[in-house]
């Protein structure tokens, strides 16, 4: 970023403020297109070591932004922002045609230029504006790019103003771009192979969550945008492909907070010939590298606090963490009205409905989720809330399950898949039974999935990501909405 504040100029809180005023847009013919030859950044990466004072005699084209202008008598300052950074623009009264049009132009103005690469006397590092032409004029006064926008709203609902004016934004999406792009190089190279499954549902499945649901006119059916992709990329690994991965868009009804957006975006992949051990190694090198590809170290701050995220992390079973943060030992096989009693001491709305083991979970959310900061796999879940995990070859009536926990947020989801058909279809029931009961989030009987099933699906781990979490824990940021381009908001009253 270039700050204009050390240029060759006299930088006086009145010159700042005159920059910022709203002027009246002089009329421009707007060309179709305009010759960009380099970048910002290409600029920069080029002749950023120049000496002080130097002109290089090599001209260039830029285009971009005007997103900071200021005059010194016949000399005039600006800072051109493109996709790549900032450059500063330096133009002469005698040199720079129509340089009074050029210093009546508007904060935001888009502008083609073209000029010499030069090193101003006090290090600047500009471009001299020998010619130069508006490609669009802005109807709104823009935001003084220094200022930033401090209204949280606004920046949600004008993101394409909020990138613009806040570093700090446009840096968050560059790197969800890239860890998007490092995930699927990095599951491809391990022989993932990256699919595409249904929006639309016949019936929503593959996760506990309320739907959105739809019509189709057409076909004169109900349909549900999908809350998971999980039981059809199950499908395609009964179908063969051993190892597939999905980035989709999901959709869940529920509440907006700061970790909760209705529409996100989740990784799933499902590995033939593994369990949820194999997973939880995937997972945690797969975040490993991503740490060490963005920042070059696993040791970070997220809000405040240091966090490590180098391979291995800790494991420890849901009742073992129980334990250690309440120092009471709690079971399965506990009678039903202590589990109760328990649940409501810890401040947990118990449902009349809730068997046992959605009890434990209630207690374990309530007592130990928010305080395990350091990396750990929670493992070892009752069968009652797992309604697709395959059972626990050790643990009678719990299944073979880990939530990835970090920063005291969950992270991921995963278990050794449950394959038996019949298994399946009781475990459907159940859920379908307490959805009867008032559960809105409970899992309908899917014999399309079932059926499936029946042709066989080898031993399998699968796991869910969600990315925007992701993006927040690699990027130190607090709040969902942060991370996601255009968040869900109420919608807007215009007139």
């Amino acid at each position: 970023m270039t700050d204009t504040s050390s240029s060759d100029s006299n930088n006086s809180e009145n010159e700042t403020d005159a920059a910022v005023a709203p002027v009246t847009p002089t009329a421009h013919i707007i060309p179709y297109r305009f010759e960009r030859d380099t970048s910002n950044q290409s600029i920069i990466d080029r002749f950023g070591e120049i000496e002080d004072g130097t002109e290089t005699g090599t001209i260039v084209s830029i285009a971009g932004r005007l997103m900071l202008r200021r005059e010194q008598g016949k000399l005039a300052f600006g800072v051109l922002a493109d996709s790549t950074g900032r450059m500063q623009l330096f133009a002469r009264s005698n040199q720079t045609p129509d340089f009074d049009a050029f210093t009546s132009l508007s904060l935001g103005d888009w502008i083609g230029v073209t000029g010499q690469v030069m090193k101003t006397r006090r290090g600047e590092l500009s471009i001299t504006v020998d010619s130069w032409q508006v490609l669009a004029e802005t109807k709104r006064q823009f935001p003084d790019k220094w200022h930033g926008i401090s209204d949280p709203d606004l920046r949600y609902r004008q993101r394409y103003v909020d990138l613009w004016v806040t570093d700090e934004a446009r840096a968050t999406f560059k790197a969800r771009s890239k860890i998007m792009s490092l995930t699927r190089r990095w599951l491809e190279d391990r022989d993932y192979m990256e699919v595409e499954t249904p929006v639309f549902h016949p019936i929503p499945g593959g996760a506990a969550a309320r739907p959105f649901t739809t019509h189709h006119n057409a076909l004169d059916t109900e349909l549900y945008l999908r809350i998971a992709p999980e039981l059809y990329l199950k499908r395609l690994t009964v179908g063969g492909f051993e190892r597939v991965f999905e980035i989709a868009r999901v959709f869940r009804n529920e509440g907006i907070s700061t970790r909760h957006n209705p529409e996100f975006s989740m990784l799933e992949l499902y590995q033939a010939y593994a369990d949820y051990g194999d997973i939880m190694e995937l997972v945690e090198q797969l975040v490993e590298h991503l740490a060490l590809e963005l920042h070059g170290t696993t040791d970070l701050e997220w809000d405040g606090k240091p966090l490590n995220l180098a391979a291995p992390w800790r494991r420890a079973s849901m009742l073992e963490l129980i334990e250690e943060h309440t120092g009471q030992v709690f079971n399965l096989d506990q009678p039903i009205e202590e589990l109760r009693a328990a649940a409501t001491g810890f401040g947990v709305d118990v449902k009349s409905y809730w068997g046992p083991g959605k009890l434990l979970l209630e207690i374990y959310e309530e007592t130990c989720e928010a305080k395990l900061w350091d990396p750990v796999f929670v493992t070892d879940y009752p069968k009652e809330v797992s309604p697709l995990s395959r059972d626990h070859r050790d643990l009678d009536g719990f299944v073979e399950r880990f939530e990835g926990i970090v920063a005291g947020r969950e992270l991921c989801n995963a278990f050794s898949e449950l394959l038996d058909p019949v298994e399946q279809k009781l475990r459907f029931e159940a859920q379908e039974a307490d959805g009867e009961a008032g559960d809105e989030e409970a899992m309908s009987v899917d014999r399309d999935y079932i059926r499936a099933l029946e042709y066989g699906l080898p031993p399998t781990g699968g796991l869910g990501i969600g990315m925007d979490r992701l993006v927040m824990l690699l990027t130190n940021q607090t709040n969902i909405r942060d991370v996601v381009l255009f968040p869900t908001l109420r919608p807007e009253v215009f007139g």
